[in-house]
């Protein structure tokens, strides 16, 4: 028996693993001090892969190593993302996860990566990973709720809440099934809803397939829940790549689809249902064998549809799409010939644009006027193969419409009816309680103002199975005025003296053709912004008083040397004319000498918006040592706001704050604390301070377009709980003039952003709200007052604002009388605002805390 106390034996395999432990420790020391010295000299590759090997030889050292392997990380992630080598980012993080697991920042940081290049799924995953690790991690919480619009547009909470859709849907598909269509393929599922109608229904066979990730996975919850995963098979696939009998044994004898958007054909119905039948549907009836049995026919829901437009004349829309004014803040225009949206039907548009936008008519600001009776534009049968291979084909119609009152022609507003079967109907119009915009096609042409007894000539065609419609004329007294583009100049018209059409054809040929070459096309965005005189009528004040303030500086530090220019440095998203304001009046003030007082940079990047700004510029004197590009003077696109030069500072840097959606720009305060570093003294960053305001409001129309609402099921499936976890706090893109809701307080100031002092700021604010009207809060509206500075403000809820408005959401709305007050706590964190809204009751009786938060866009 062997002797338990005795000293085991050194075995050379011992001595050897000694040795190898000391060769480990070694090489673990100096890769460590490796990463170092790579880390100080900004090698962040070499730096990466030392790392790797320190903590895959010596996990132990995780902890220690774990913020400088982050930093390390990040840093490298940077660089192979500026040099395009994208797999081998995702390889590096893929390393990184596999090292920290449970790392929420390099799970988020992930995120980030994945969803600036378009993977919103995946990006998705982290983002709700991340957050699952850590549940108060603010920047998770902020991305989950950016991409969670993304993801599950707002849409699908409308149409769920809309209980005169979903049960029209559910009787179709009911009486389809007890009709005979045993096996059934829901295209597009979505949360799964028609597929389950179909099985409770009696299908004996239900198949479902949805692309979305997010949406597919959402599903699989919603069918496991409500006991029906064993019995509807749902594939992640598009319908296009489906195959008999690879995904499903046999053709189906039902379809059922809503793959419809406000247009009818934008998300490729069309193209959908014609493979369906030709790949994945039993034959339709045969006209002539009337006792053929519906299990051995193939049919789909909705049969059909019916598309109705109208002209309109609408001022918002207008604004949006045509340039309205001639001047902004100082400057012409004219220079420039037409700007146009990308939205646009004619045949030869750019590739860019699109056939139409989507609005709410009934909430668009000042409302819109019909010019003409609703008119019929296209009857379709979804039931039709032969009808659905010619839609594309087909030949162009021409309409007629005649003018019934005076106005201008802004847009032709389209909608629909879907036809699910002989008895159940659906309307998409601007005056039925629906989940559905109308389609938008605006119209861009130099000539729109139409009288009484006109005629509009209306162009209604299928090309690339988008349904297009396009007003090319307007006959008026017998004369026909064609509509051209905005790209070709101003419109041809054929009065009754053709001597007379002649001679003014000839005189104005040049200009037509220098008008022709000077269109550009600016997003719709940025139309509305060129639009809106008082924000830069407001900025041209500011800016002058300024400079005179500068320039009396300098007076009295008057020496013999050349005076350097007033820099200004303009880094707002996208277009904007401030640079050449600010240079524009840097000319005014130097009447007299060769160069001006501001010496202006833009940051614009795109190629037409440089054009665009040369144009404005030559077009009002300004020269173009005046006005140069930033973009241009610096190696890095990431790191903008640097010095004009060495041994310079700037003397006015104008930020972007304020999103069109009603959010505040990400890591604006970061900017600004930047921007201030930059300034020189009596320099000034546009604008000084944001003001945030807000107020109660009861909407129902905010709770519907947020969340699935009531405690029922719909339709008697248990969807609500799964979607609702995709409820996102802030409501974007809210127009409150025309918002149906009921003002229950007076507007009241909930925070101060100071971009000048940072001293001033403040992370949390508490505010006192009294109720002024009794009802049910269920939402804070909230807008900016922008500071441009001690005397110049413009506010994002103004009648002209390019911005719109953003609400907080309460997930429980609290019962109010008048006189009650309720106490908001409102908190800033990294330009997110948070806000907390408390009910104050009498003594002794227990408050009412609902939490709600908004976040920040960055799309």
């Amino acid at each position: 028996m062997p002797n338990a106390t005795t000293r085991p034996k050194r075995t050379r395999r011992h001595r050897r693993a000694q040795r190898e432990d000391a060769a480990r420790n070694e090489l673990v020391s100096r890769s460590l001090e490796s990463a170092q010295q790579c880390l100080f000299s900004e090698d962040y590759g070499t730096a990466f892969v030392h790392y790797l090997l320190v903590l895959n030889l010596a996990p132990a050292l995780k902890d220690f190593a774990n913020e400088s392997f982050r930093f390390t990380l990040f840093k490298w992630a940077e660089e192979l993302d500026s040099l395009g080598r994208i797999q081998d980012l995702f390889d590096c993080y893929e390393q990184a996860m596999e090292l920290f697991p449970v790392d929420e920042i390099i799970v988020n940081s992930m995120g980030e990566h994945l969803f600036r290049m378009g993977f919103r799924d995946e990006a998705a995953g982290h983002f709700y990973k991340a957050l699952k690790l850590r549940p108060d991690f603010p920047e998770a919480k902020e991305n989950f709720y950016r991409v969670a619009n993304w993801l599950v547009e707002r849409w699908h909470f409308l149409m769920l809440n809309d209980h005169g859709r979903n049960h029209k849907y559910q009787l179709a598909i009911k009486k389809a099934v007890e009709g005979g269509c045993s096996s059934v393929l829901d295209i597009g599922t979505g949360t799964g809803i028609l597929g389950m109608c179909a099985k409770m229904a009696g299908a004996a066979e239900v198949y479902a397939c949805e692309l979305s990730k997010t949406m597919y996975e959402l599903a699989c919850e919603v069918l496991s829940a409500n006991g029906m995963a064993d019995c509807i098979k749902i594939l992640h696939r598009k319908s296009l790549d489906m195959e008999i009998p690879k995904d499903i044994p046999n053709r189906v004898s039902l379809v059922v689809t809503e793959t419809v958007d406000a247009g009818l054909f934008g998300e490729g119905i069309i193209e959908t249902l014609i493979h369906a039948w030709k790949h994945l549907l039993l034959p339709p009836p045969n006209p002539g064998e009337l006792l053929s049995s519906p299990s051995q026919t193939g049919r789909v829901i909705p049969a059909g549809a019916t598309v109705f437009g109208v002209a309109v004349q609408c001022p918002e829309i207008r604004r949006h799409h045509r340039l309205c004014v001639s001047s902004v803040g100082g400057l012409d225009l004219s220079a420039v010939g037409q700007i146009y949206s990308p939205v646009s039907c004619l045949a030869d548009t750019e590739d860019s644009t699109e056939p139409y936008t989507t609005e709410r008519l009934s909430r668009l600001r000042g409302g819109y006027i019909q010019l003409t009776q609703p008119f019929t534009a296209l009857d379709i049968d979804f039931n039709n193969v032969q009808e659905l291979e010619g839609l594309c084909s087909r030949e162009v119609v021409q309409l007629c419409l005649c003018v019934t009152q005076d106005g201008i022609l802004d847009a032709l507003a389209v909608w629909f009816q879907l036809h699910l079967d002989q008895d159940n109907h659906l309307s998409t119009g601007p005056q039925e309680e629906t989940c559905w915009e109308q389609a938008i096609y605006p119209v861009q042409s130099t000539f729109n103002s139409v009288k009484r007894g006109d005629e509009i000539l209306v162009e209604v065609s299928c090309k690339d199975s988008y349904l297009r419609l396009c007003c090319v004329a307007i006959i008026r007294d017998g004369n026909t005025i064609h509509m051209d583009s905005a790209t070709k100049g101003a419109p041809k018209s054929l009065p009754a003296n053709p001597e007379v059409d002649l001679c003014s054809a000839l005189a104005g040929l040049q200009t037509n053709q220098e008008k022709a070459s000077l269109a550009f096309m600016l997003e719709s965005s940025e139309i509305a912004l060129l639009n809106n005189t008082a924000y830069h009528s407001s900025f041209q004040k500011a800016m002058s008083k300024l400079l005179d303030s500068l320039q009396s500086t300098r007076r009295q530090q008057e020496s013999n040397a050349q005076p350097d220019p007033v820099y200004v440095l303009d880094v707002s998203e996208g277009f904007s004319v401030l640079s050449l304001i600010s240079a524009q009046l840097g000319f005014n003030k130097q009447i007299g000498s060769n160069s001006g007082l501001v010496k202006a940079y833009s940051s614009v990047e795109k190629e037409h918006h440089q054009n665009l700004l040369k144009l404005l510029a030559k077009g009002n004197g300004v020269l173009e040592s005046a006005l140069e590009f930033w973009l241009t003077h610096v190696e890095d696109d990431s790191a903008v706001l640097q010095r004009p030069a060495t041994e310079k500072l700037w003397s006015a840097i104008i930020l972007d704050c304020i999103e069109t959606c009603g959010l505040i720009r990400q890591k604006l305060l970061e900017k600004a604390s930047l921007a201030r570093c930059l300034l020189e003294d009596g320099g000034q960053i546009f604008p000084e301070r944001i003001v945030i305001h807000g107020m109660l409001v009861e909407s129902d129309t905010l709770l519907l377009e947020n969340a699935v609402q009531g405690t029922e099921p719909t339709l008697g499936f248990n969807i609500a709980p799964f979607i609702n976890q995709f409820t996102v706090p802030v409501h974007m893109f809210l127009d409150l003039s025309t918002l149906e809701c009921r003002q229950l307080s007076e507007p009241v100031e909930l925070f101060t952003l100071d971009l000048m002092n940072s001293s001033a700021n403040y992370t949390d604010k508490q505010v006192k709200v009294q109720v002024s009207t009794s009802g049910k809060v269920s939402a804070i509206p909230f807008w900016y007052q922008i500071h441009l500075d001690c005397w110049q403000s413009v506010s994002t809820y103004s009648k002209d604002s390019h911005w719109k408005q953003a609400a907080v959401v309460l997930q429980q709305p609290l019962t109010v009388s008048r006189g009650d007050w309720f106490q908001l706590s409102v908190r800033l964190h990294k330009s997110s605002i948070s806000i907390t809204a408390v009910k104050e009751e009498e003594p002794g009786a227990n408050d009412v805390n609902t939490e709600v938060e908004s976040a920040t866009n960055d799309t």
